[in-house]
Order: structure tokens, then C-alpha cells, then sequence
């Protein structure tokens, strides 16, 4: 048997696999919505699916570490269930703003996912407009912050990250109570720190001044004393 028609085969399934894949791409694209009663959150999801494509390993990197989601688990939604990244996201995120686990959400996506994820999200709890609601929709900021990747505010996240974009890798969050948080991304997914944090007239960050400053104190006035 020739060489040629020994890898007949294997170029057969090879195209076949290729062709399953655009198909599955092709069709994510043309029917997918997640209707999850938010434009923004709709158009975001929409670009998760489109990173989680192209750079799934960071994709997953990041539901592991940030949104506390075992591994096997987020493989098993994006790989052996072919979920879209942007449900996958938004399965762990609500789970992680609810308290409970992701595959808690994810089989509720699944019995329910014909109504969309803003009915879902409100029979979980988190109602439009709510404390909740605005705590996930925040949530897509520092996500992108560690992609390193662009992402365009609305009029609510405007106000919530009134500084975004100013400078390179820097994310500054301004809490309800008043409280600016600013947090530093780097490529290695490092988190983000918080400094300039005030609390009851303390600033954080700051005692190791004071203290420097009570020691230069305490030397001038112990200087020429025997």
C-alpha cells in the first residue's frame, strides 16, 4: 500500500475535525445571545467568546484563579460540552457573586439557558439594577485589565472607574462608599494591589513615613545629650 493512500485517512479526519470546528464557530457567531437583559453585558460576553477562542489557556488561567472554578470543570464546559467562553464566564461569575459553587449555575444554564441569562440571573438573585447586578457588570474591568485586553466603559462603569484608561495597566474602582481602589495588572496575572486606600482618617501605606518621620524627631532631640 503506498504512503499516499496510507494518509488518506488521517487527512480525512483531519479535515473533517477542521470542519466541525468552523461549523461550531460559525454557528456560535450567528446564534448566540445571551440576553442577559444588559446591552454591554451582551456586546462583553460576545468579545469573551471571541478571546476564549483564540487564547483559551489565558481564558482559563483566569476563571481558575479569579473565579475560583476547578479546572476540570471549566475544560469540561468549554471542550466536551462546547460551551461559548462568554457562558462559561458569566455561569462562574454569577456563582462567585451569589456564593455558590459554578457547576451550581452551570446546570441551571443548562435547564433553563432557552430563557437567557437575565432570567436566570434574576431567579438566582441578582435582580436588574441591583448591588449584585453591578458588582458582576464590574467585574468585566479587571478581567480585561489582566488580558491586557481593550474594553470600552458605559455610562454606569464610567462612573464606577472614573480613571480607567488614564494610565497604562492601572484600573481605579470607586466603591459606594467613597473609597478609591486602585489596582496594577501585569502579564503574569498577578492581581492588582490596593493603595490610596483611606479608612477613618488613616491612610494605609502611610505608617512607615510616620514612623521614619517620629525617628528623625527622636535623633534631633537626643543630638548633643550625654
Amino acid at each position: 500500500m503506498s504512503t499516499s493512500r496510507l494518509l488518506q485517512p488521517i487527512v480525512l479526519v483531519a479535515a473533517l475535525a477542521a470542519g466541525i470546528g468552523s461549523t461550531h464557530a460559525q454557528t456560535l457567531s450567528l446564534n448566540w445571545n445571551p440576553r442577559s437583559g444588559d446591552v454591554w453585558v451582551d456586546t462583553q460576553l460576545a468579545d469573551m467568546n471571541r478571546y476564549g477562542s483564540s487564547y483559551r489557556d489565558p481564558f482559563i488561567n483566569e476563571m481558575v484563579r479569579y473565579h475560583d472554578v476547578p479546572r476540570d470543570l471549566v475544560t469540561d464546559l468549554l471542550i466536551r460540552r462546547r460551551w461559548a467562553p462568554g457562558d462559561v464566564y458569566y455561569a462562574c461569575t454569577i456563582a462567585q457573586t451569589i456564593g455558590r459553587p459554578c457547576s451550581y449555575v452551570a446546570n441551571e444554564w443548562e435547564r433553563n439557558h432557552g430563557q437567557g441569562w437575565g432570567v436566570v440571573a434574576q431567579r438566582l438573585g441578582i435582580k436588574p439594577g441591583s448591588a449584585e447586578f453591578h458588582r458582576l457588570k464590574n467585574g468585566f474591568v479587571p478581567t480585561y485589565t489582566r488580558w491586557s485586553r481593550p474594553i470600552v466603559l458605559d455610562a454606569d462603569l464610567k462612573r464606577a472607574y472614573p480613571n480607567h484608561g488614564k494610565a497604562k495597566g492601572v484600573v481605579t474602582h470607586k466603591h459606594s462608599q467613597g473609597k478609591v481602589v486602585k489596582g496594577h495588572a501585569d502579564k503574569g496575572h498577578k492581581g492588582h494591589t490596593d493603595k490610596g486606600h483611606t479608612e477613618k482618617g488613616h491612610k494605609v501605606g502611610n505608617a512607615s513615613k510616620g514612623a521614619k518621620s517620629e525617628q528623625g524627631k527622636g535623633k534631633a532631640q537626643g543630638k548633643g545629650k550625654h
